[in-house]
């Protein structure tokens, strides 16, 4: 791997500690490269590195800014197949799904450019005082964005580019597992135009203390973080002591609903791509797939046979469907959870038996009769298991896809138009893919209500939470 150090200022540095740690391959359980480990004082000269940076960012115009985002897209898009098969040997993923992420992670740069040039204000006349009410919109400061190992690229683009784009610096702390792919991204950005210091990047295995020292550095105004509800919980204790703003997009524990009149091809294929993109490692997967009654065993049936379909293997392949899970930990907790439902009632119709050998593989695996007390309803699998439930009153299903504290996304399946926006709109949760599997998308404000999130990312509001609003009364 050709950029293994700490990139702070625009350079190559080893960290100050000299510590180093290994990126393992998750098919091969192979170490693919060993990465520098950053430490307070890296931190620090990334801090004064961004500080420089961005005071020279925050006045170019609009336009400047839009064309060097513009620039990075279709400096990435050329270079897609580089960056999927990266993401594929530090994740795992499948070659398809890494290309997707890859496309999906160059989207960003592109949505954002277009977006650079619309920081709208207002000016209007105050109807009391007739003073006039000048509303326009500044970059907030240094964003400190952390990033998860399910999506190397996309979870990082979906917040550089923004931040960029409202005129901030930014400080990235990539996940342990999987440092290489946002560190691979740093030369396209020099190379589109991105000027030295305005984004650093600090893998570290000394993540809270790392992280804690930054939010504590006055200069620092946004964090922005993608990870489960323990850490961001944790996140805005430490954000709380200089009120900084924060985008947390947090654990979800998704619902998805299948009426009795849904097209069942159309639901299962939207069931497959809800709970499989990303092998199930997504805080969008489906994680209880509800079905009415009167439907149940067909749906089972095609459902089952398409996930009987998909082929394991290292994603490297070009014919391999999912590759293994991230580590050992994950395998480990998702085979805990097809343990635990199938103690408490379930029956295994498919898989449900992680395979002897090399790499953190569990296979596709369905699981019907899931009683409400199974760990997998309640919690996010983050794997390749579908939990099957059954329902009959419309009332009942909503309670139960409503009785969680997540409220990140769900899905709905019906053709009665009129009754599935009734349900959608019942729903609790930031946001509903109704008659597909798939919500995330650049243009479209994503992120949760409840214990799943604060903030949106993508949209025009992504950029909005790199910004403050400054109002001023004037009269002249």
């Amino acid at each position: 791997m050709k950029h293994t150090d700490l990139y702070i200022d625009g350079q190559w540095r080893a960290g100050a500690s000299g510590i180093r740690f290994d990126v393992m391959n998750p098919a091969t359980e192979e170490v693919l490269a060993s990465v520098a480990s950053a430490d307070i004082e890296d931190a620090d000269a990334a801090l004064d590195a961004a500080e420089a940076a961005m005071a020279l960012w925050a006045v170019q115009t609009p336009r400047h800014r839009s064309e060097v985002l513009r620039k990075a897209w279709e400096l990435m898009t050329a270079r897609l197949p580089e960056f999927a098969r990266l993401i594929t040997l530090e994740n795992g993923k499948a070659n398809a799904d890494a290309m997707g992420e890859a496309t999906y992670a160059a989207e960003f740069f592109r949505w954002f450019a277009e977006e650079a040039v619309r920081a709208d204000g207002m000016i209007t006349h105050a109807p009391a005082s007739g003073a006039r009410i000048i509303v326009q919109h500044k970059p907030a400061g240094i964003a400190v964005l952390i990033t998860p190992w399910n999506y190397p690229a996309a979870m990082g683009t979906r917040k550089i580019a923004p931040a960029l784009a409202a005129g901030c610096a930014v400080i990235i702390k990539p996940a342990s597992e999987t440092p290489l792919t946002m560190l691979a991204l740093m030369p396209l950005l020099e190379e589109a135009g991105v000027p030295k210091g305005l984004v650093n990047v600090l893998p570290s295995r000394k993540t809270g203390a790392l992280v804690d020292h930054m939010l504590h550095d006055p200069r620092v105004r946004v964090v922005s973080f993608t990870g489960s509800t323990g850490v961001g919980r944790k996140l805005l204790h430490s954000a709380a002591d200089q009120v900084l703003k924060p985008a947390m997009e947090l654990g979800g524990n998704a619902p998805l609903i299948v009426f009795e009149d849904a097209d069942l091809d159309v639901a299962v294929e939207g069931a497959m791509l809800a709970k499989m993109r990303n092998l199930g490692e997504a805080c969008t997967a489906a994680n209880r797939i509800y079905v009415h009654a009167d439907v149940s065993d067909t749906f089972t049936t095609k459902f089952t046979a398409a996930m009987g379909a998909l082929k394991m293997g290292d994603g490297i392949d070009p014919s391999v469907d999912i590759g293994p899970l991230v580590n050992a930990d994950t395998r480990d907790k998702v085979a805990a959870f097809v343990e635990d439902a199938v103690a408490k009632g379930a029956k295994v119709e498919l898989g449900g038996t992680a395979p002897i050998g090399t790499g953190f593989f569990y296979p596709p695996t369905v699981l019907s009769n899931v009683a409400e007390n199974s760990d997998c309803v309640n919690d996010e699998i983050f794997g390749p298991v579908a939990a099957l439930q059954t329902f009959t009153d419309q009332e009942d299903v909503i309670q139960r896809a409503n009785n969680t504290e997540y409220g990140l996304v769900a899905y709905v399946f019906s053709e009665d138009m009129k009754r599935a926006l009734q349900v959608c709109e019942r729903l609790e949760y930031g946001m509903v893919g109704l008659n597909r599997g798939l919500v995330s998308d650049p243009a479209a404000p994503f992120g949760g209500v409840k214990q799943s999130g604060l903030g949106r990312e993508g949209g025009h509001e992504g950029m909005l939470e790199f910004m403050e609003t400054q109002y001023i009364s004037a009269s002249w």
